[in-house]
């Protein structure tokens, strides 16, 4: 029994021994171990661990744990790793022992990683696996999360070894990060501030932009619509609370979903540009330009569906680059045009366009994994966006406007901004009727220029040309809000003066409107000044018929003599009907 005993201890040290030596014989142990400070969080990999790139991404943990061969290298503290298309990227790297209490977490940020394996050995000499990245549900990663995280277990005792693996089609330039839970909570609270601003202020874009549509007719703010939720949607995407909220279950299209929502957030950014400034209607070329790059952008979004991730960036990266190229080209066209929007689009634009080289700059491992190569697209949009819409607004009050001066031209002097003729006989028969029920008087003055002619032999011709606009703003601002001033012809003008009024009253009006027309005027020579005449009635006293009194106020001045130095003339009072 003794000698039954001692044998199975002898098997048991025997075991224990070979399997020490075993792992202190093969080169899956790292050259340092990290040194996991909860003060000093996060962690960063640095130089601590050892990379090797398997080029035909064959080899098992196992058989590299057991190949001597390996050339083993210093992880880079940069983090750009030269890894291809096909190839994988192994890690390995030691932790320190620790309770079992402890939790802490690999995390990698960058939510469009395709695979990441984490292997570690358990007592029994079998290699347990951690698996996340866009091949892989998110429900189904050990911690479900934006980004990748692997848990880390520790041995209370000795230090635990690790095995990283990662596989993706466009290279890899993420930190490698150690965290514990609470610092990950704590940073999940200020991330998730920063993304509700943005998702919600994406969603409020979304919706002004339909509901502008629908109220305005209005394309642009489809268009914007449209952008606003494509815009929303490739933040989701590249922090990952797509693949962690939206659609968990769907791996194939997290692994697309980025490149295909921001080629379409292109489109629609590119077209919202080009309908603000009208492009269609002013350049034929740049027209067919914009739908070329369009029809373009199309065909690169069945190909990234139908096409390997291995084959995706050398179909996305030219469009990144040519569609931010076109859209400055069309805003610049427009500016240098004078469009009244094209400055403000180009200067929009250019921080946006700025960003995406940094992106672009990432993706092609130029530039290491930072909050400005990867967030600085969508923080400049949301700079981009308001600016956008302030744009639309401005636009869609001049095109307002605009239509309230053309359905105005039957009602009002274009040149002026003076109500026309009939709109005035109109205005004076109300006046009259509402007079003669209130038992009051009003007073309609009659106005002509006389020196025109005058005007342009001692000036010139546009001078001449723009006396009658500068009487037509002196009559404007002397009549109160209720009063109303017309253009008559081309060089007489009518005011309709609500009363009441008495005689006295009524026979300062003509002075006040001489002395305002000979007051100079703001960038006319001095001596050019308005030469008036005004005869004026009180209706209904001077007659109950806007025509008849019309016409006997034109008489009146008529009747002048061209010498006269009389400015003034006052209707006198019918004479009573005999029976």
């Amino acid at each position: 029994m003794v000698a039954k005993i001692l044998s199975i201890r002898l098997l048991c040290l025997s075991a224990v021994m070979g399997l020490a030596l075993g792992l202190a014989s093969v080169p899956v142990l790292a050259r340092t171990i990290l040194d996991l400070d909860a003060k000093t969080q996060p962690v960063s990999l640095q130089d601590w661990g050892d990379y090797w790139i398997d080029e035909q991404a064959l080899l098992t943990p196992q058989q590299l744990a057991t190949d001597s061969r390996i050339r083993w290298q210093p992880t880079l503290v940069r983090g750009i790793y030269p890894l291809k298309a096909g190839q994988a990227l192994w890690i390995r790297f030691t932790v320190p022992p620790a309770p079992d209490s402890e939790r802490w977490l690999i995390e990698i940020p960058y939510a469009a990683l395709d695979r990441a394996s984490l292997y570690t050995m358990d007592l029994a000499g079998a290699w347990l696996e951690q698996r996340v990245g866009d091949l892989t549900p998110v429900n189904q990663w050990p911690t479900p999360h934006r980004h990748p995280l692997l848990t880390v277990n520790f041995n209370a005792e000795e230090p635990t070894h690790y095995l990283l693996r990662i596989e993706n089609a466009q290279g890899f330039s993420a930190p490698i990060r150690f965290i514990d839970t609470g610092h990950l909570l704590r940073g999940e609270q200020r991330v998730s501030l920063f993304l509700g601003f943005y998702l919600g202020l994406a969603i409020l874009g979304c919706v002004g932009g339909l509901a502008g549509a629908w109220w305005l007719r209005d394309r642009a703010y489809l268009y914007f619509g449209v952008c606003s939720a494509l815009i929303g949607l490739t933040q989701a995407a590249i922090t990952g609370v797509g693949g962690l909220h939206l659609w968990p279950n769907a791996p194939r299209w997290t692994d697309c979903s980025l490149a295909l929502l921001a080629t379409w957030m292109l489109m629609a950014l590119l077209l919202l540009n080009a309908t603000v400034v009208s492009l269609a209607e002013r350049s034929r070329v740049l027209n067919a330009l914009l739908w070329t790059v369009l029809a373009a952008g199309a065909g690169v979004s069945v190909l990234l569906m139908l096409t390997d991730s291995r084959l995706r960036l050398p179909l996305l990266i030219p469009y990144l680059a040519v569609v931010p190229l076109l859209m400055l080209m069309i805003n610049l066209w427009a500016w240098r045009r004078g469009d009244r929007f094209g400055g403000w689009l180009l200067l929009s634009a250019t921080p946006f366009a700025f960003s995406l080289s940094l992106a672009i700059g990432r993706v092609l491992e130029w530039l290491p994994l930072s909050f400005a190569t990867e967030q600085g697209v969508l923080a400049s949009m949301a700079l981009q966006m308001p600016a956008m819409l302030a744009v639309l607004v401005l636009r869609s009050q001049h095109k307002r406007e605009n239509k309230r001066r053309i359905r105005g031209l039957d009602r009002v002097d274009p040149a002026t901004g003076l109500i026309i003729e009939p709109v005035f006989v109109e205005r004076m028969a109300r006046m009259i009727a509402r007079s003669g029920r209130f038992k009051h008087q009003g007073a309609v003055l009659m106005i002509d220029l006389l020196n025109t002619e005058q005007i342009q032999r001692d000036f010139d011709r546009k001078t001449a040309q723009e006396l009658p606009l500068r009487v037509a703003e002196r009559l404007l601002s002397t009549a109160r809000e209720i009063d109303s001033a017309a253009r008559l012809s081309e060089h007489r003008f009518g005011m309709l003066v609500e009363g009441p009024f008495s005689d006295e009253d009524a026979a300062t009006l003509g002075p006040r409107i001489i002395a305002r027309c000979l007051m100079p005027y703001k960038g006319l020579p001095s001596a050019c000044v308005a030469q008036v005449r005004v005869a004026y009635a009180l209706v209904p006293r001077h007659g109950d018929s806007a025509e008849a009194v019309l016409t006997r106020l034109a008489q009146k001045l008529a009747s002048a003599s061209p010498t006269s130095k009389r400015a003034v003339f006052a209707l006198h009072d019918l004479p009573p009907q005999t029976a």
